[in-house]
């Protein structure tokens, strides 16, 4: 008598797969749901490029147009130049950069403390960062603002500097603790051992153990740490009231009364650009790094 093959188990029995109308059955099912899919999630980014290419009246017209009547692409060149997309893409990258590797550093280091190192009142202390996730981020906004605008004991003003991005993202960013920690307590302590035998400290052995292993969360915590600072709105809105120290969202929002709704969406367009672009170099990394810490072995 044949084994039964349990180890893979399915909402539909590998017999019925086999027959012809389950085989028919089964690919339709998967082909529709992935069109519907795809549909759902691209069909927004296509009405954002094709709304940049109508001319004015096209894009009030009313039913809309699926596909541009006469495509215009110097829509996108007019709104880079009136919208100044060049002084707000290089606000909005230097500030997630800079927000990246503040994030990276303190996050690094404590999440190899938590992991690791196992500080006194460690998880008391993990559990209240933990705790701060609960809080909507609209009701830290007036607290935060009034700290920022005058430091505690210090008195200085961070509005409309880098430093009132790059602080917060650090202090509210207690989900990228929690995935490296996860990550670093997969990470054998034998290793950890062996490398405290040959002299070892913990500051060489995080650099020469820990990072080398962990680049799949790294990228992970990177992505989200640039993507979080680019779609931001309220906080930016709230602490960068320069004009010449906005970020893109802020300008682009300001300028929207001024500027025509076609050259509006093709600068809109532009701005969604570089997130695209960072997701799809490192999309391989979100799936490993969000599974990698979840199996010990």
């Amino acid at each position: 008598m044949a084994a039964v093959d349990t180890a893979t188990r399915t909402l539909i029995s590998r017999a019925q797969l086999n027959r012809p109308a389950g085989k028919i059955a089964y690919w339709t099912t998967l082909c529709v749901l992935i069109f519907l899919f795809a549909l759902v999630f691209l069909f927004p980014l296509y009405w954002l490029l094709s709304g940049g290419l109508k001319s004015a009246q096209e894009f009030a017209q009313i039913p809309p147009t699926l596909t541009p009547a006469h495509p215009r692409p110097g829509n996108f060149a007019k709104a880079w130049d009136d919208a100044g997309l060049a002084r707000l893409l290089w606000n909005t990258t230097y500030y997630a950069a800079g927000a990246l590797v503040f994030q990276l550093v303190f996050d690094i280091a404590a999440a190899y403390a938590f992991s690791k190192l196992r500080p006194a009142f460690g998880n008391v202390i993990m559990f209240g960062m933990m705790a701060t996730l609960m809080i909507p981020t609209s009701v830290l906004a007036l607290p935060a603002y009034l700290t920022a605008n005058s430091l505690p004991f210090l008195h200085w003003s961070l509005l409309n500097s880098p430093w009132v991005i790059w602080l917060p993202s650090v202090a509210s960013n207690a989900f990228s603790i929690l995935l490296l920690k996860r990550f670093f307590d997969s990470i054998p302590s034998e290793l950890l051992a062996a490398a405290s035998i040959d002299g070892a400290g913990p500051l060489r052995a995080l650099w020469s153990v820990i990072l080398p292993m962990s680049r799949p969360i790294l990228g992970v915590v990177s992505i989200f740490a640039v993507v979080n600072v680019w779609k931001d709105f309220l906080w930016p809105l709230l602490t960068l009231t320069d004009t010449s120290a906005q970020t893109i969202n802020i300008g682009l929002f300001q300028l929207s009364v001024g500027l025509p709704e076609n050259i509006l969406i093709a600068a809109l367009a532009i701005a969604s650009l570089p997130t695209i672009a960072f997701f799809l170099v490192f999309q391989r990394n979100i799936m490993s790094g969000l599974t990698a810490g979840s199996l010990k072995g």
